[in-house]
């Protein structure tokens, strides 16, 4: 059975390999890059805004900036969504790292502490919009200097949230995650999955 197709205003290359996983088709909106990049979506933390309030907020702007470029490009309507990632530490909101040195500086604060990841995802049809959000805690184990110098080199903590991929050589570093394993990737799949069927959505 083909299933209707659905857009996903995303870059994220994590996020469409946990689509393909739970079958659902989609076609990627894209973003000329980062939403720093996008006027209309700003990821830039605001003056007292915590990550919850982020991250929620992020996303549903994703939602929006991506309802925006169907109209504008004259694409059929159809359901959207868009998703957020940030991490959390001791009240610290973390993002993607700048360069390499600012990865490094990341994983070092990340070292041996637990820390929460968020991923806030929004499903819309263009007039509603509905959210689920998804909270896991990620323990590091200590390391040492040279292994964050040699994984930053393999260039996997580029445009990650909190420099590092659980999917790839970071599963190293990880002692204990507690919560959403795809949802630390980018795009947890039970909150997915109950936002599109909300929808009508056939899984």
């Amino acid at each position: 059975m083909s299933h209707p197709s659905i857009y996903l205003a995303s870059n994220s290359p994590r996020r469409r390999e946990l689509l393909k996983q739970i079958h659902v088709a989609f076609e990627p909106l894209l973003f000329r890059g980062p939403g720093r990049e996008d006027h209309d979506i700003n990821e830039d933390i605001r003056p007292g805004e915590d990550a919850v309030t982020y991250v929620r907020r992020v996303a549903r702007a994703k939602a929006e900036g991506g309802i925006n470029r169907v109209r504008w490009r004259g694409l059929p309507p159809r359901l959207l969504l868009a998703a957020d990632t940030t991490l959390e530490l001791n009240g610290e909101i973390i993002g993607k790292p700048d360069h390499g040195e600012h990865a490094m500086a990341i994983l070092r604060e990340l070292s041996g502490r637990t820390h929460q990841v968020l991923t806030a995802v929004v499903v819309t049809d263009g007039q509603r919009f509905e959210e689920r959000l998804s909270t896991s805690q990620v323990r590091f184990r200590r390391l040492r200097d040279d292994e964050i110098r040699r994984y930053v080199a393999t260039g996997e903590a580029a445009d990650k949230a909190g420099a590092y991929g659980i999917q790839g050589r970071a599963a190293l570093f990880i002692e204990e995650i507690r919560g959403s394993y795809t949802g630390i990737m980018g795009l947890p799949l039970f909150e997915t999955a109950a936002l599109l069927q909300e929808f009508g959505y056939p899984l």
